[in-house]
């Protein structure tokens, strides 16, 4: 038998070389998956205190925590159960092999299309009887909006609950789909924007005001209906009658000083994320307003004039189809309830009192509300 120059067989060089070739690479890919199945099964195991985030002691530190791991963590974030339904109050700090069930139960609602509880991407934060209660009905005909229908109050009663807790009251939805949810009190607690800073610093705020004098007059309304022996409304306005002394103590006064409470949100969100919603406007022209709302939240203008009619005893437009129905739908009758006779001079006394206040959230905003 012959040889070649180097040694082998001769002709037998290059199939050889192939063969140890491919030998050598199947032995790299075996030991390669052998280092990644111990790795994984390594991680899959791990002590929980290796992977958990400690908790606070306070519930704004915790909630942080909450926050920082959620987004750390997708399969918590996006993981929803029907046992889980049942507790609202789950820890998030669950061990590996819960954490386990929670990224395959994930893949399979991602499967069948059933869609994830999010952490809301957008919120309306005020203001108490602006018109936050039609803005969120009108804004659920869009169906690229999923929203809560009862206000969930966390960021400002219900934050000692946790991220978890609050995650579990929203809707579920689908890629694409906007998570809202509307609670007109955040606008005036102290601790709101930076409690919603905590949870997403990009969370989009929208702001529904009102002419603050007749803001006020509704909310009076709104107490008298529940509590019918309250002091009148000209009582409750004043210190004192005589030298006209506005009392601002007085939450109804207090709420509609809106350039005072949007200082506080300015401190953690620039403007641009906020977006001010007229009131007025709403009712005039339901669908401009609804208009800049959807531009503002990245959607397509899809709610338009065709979705509503002007309801004449109500005085306030309705929707013509709400969602989830063929029926026309109006809000209930606890909306656009008659306002008491409030005397002129007490109106006017307020309007004077609010103006400088108007004055500055015009400039703050950039946007002329007309009040005055």
């Amino acid at each position: 038998m012959g040889y070649s120059s180097s040694g082998g067989p001769a002709g037998a060089g290059p199939g050889r070389r192939s063969r140890q070739l491919a030998l050598a690479g199947s032995s790299m890919l075996a030991l390669w998956l052998y280092a990644l199945y111990s790795c994984a099964g390594h991680c899959a195991t791990a002590p929980a205190h290796e992977r958990a985030a400690p908790p606070g002691a306070a519930a704004a530190a915790a909630v942080a925590s909450s926050s920082a791991r959620l987004r750390a963590r997708p399969e918590l974030y996006y993981y929803d159960s029907a046992s889980e339904n049942n507790n609202n109050n789950n820890d998030i700090n669950a061990e590996s092999a819960g954490d386990t069930e929670r990224g395959a139960s994930a893949l399979s609602s991602l499967a069948s299309g059933a869609g994830f509880r999010r952490l809301p991407q957008a919120l309306i934060i005020g203001v108490k009887k602006g018109g936050t209660r039609a803005l969120l009905e009108f804004l659920r005909v869009h169906p690229d909006v999923r929203a809560v229908g009862a206000e969930p109050h966390f960021f400002d009663r219900n934050y000692q609950n946790g991220l978890q807790w609050y995650r579990d009251l929203m809707p579920k939805t689908l890629e694409g789909q906007i998570t809202m949810e509307k609670t007109p009190s955040y606008f005036v607690t102290r601790e709101a924007p930076a409690r919603i800073y905590a949870m997403s610093r990009d969370t989009k705020l929208i702001v529904v005001v009102r002419d603050p004098v007749t803001r006020a007059i509704s909310d009076y309304t709104q107490t008298l209906s529940k509590k019918p022996d309250i002091p009148s409304f000209e009582s409750l306005t004043f210190k004192n009658r005589t030298t006209g002394l506005i009392d601002t103590s007085w939450s109804a006064i207090q709420i509609g000083i809106y350039a005072k409470h949007l200082d506080n949100w300015l401190q953690y969100f620039p403007m641009r994320q906020i977006l001010f919603v007229s009131g007025e406007r709403l009712i005039s022209d339901p669908a401009g307003e609804l208009g800049r709302v959807q531009d503002f939240l990245g959607l397509k203008r899809i709610i338009t004039d065709k979705h509503f009619y002007f309801n004449q005893t109500k005085g306030f437009p309705c929707l013509k189809k709400a969602e989830g129905s063929s029926k026309p739908h109006c809000l209930g009758k606890t909306k656009g309830r008659t306002h008491p006779n409030i005397d002129p001079e007490v109106v006017q006394r307020l309007r004077d009192f609010y103006r400088p206040f108007n004055m500055k959230f015009y400039q703050m905003t950039g946007h002329n509300f007309g009040w005055d």
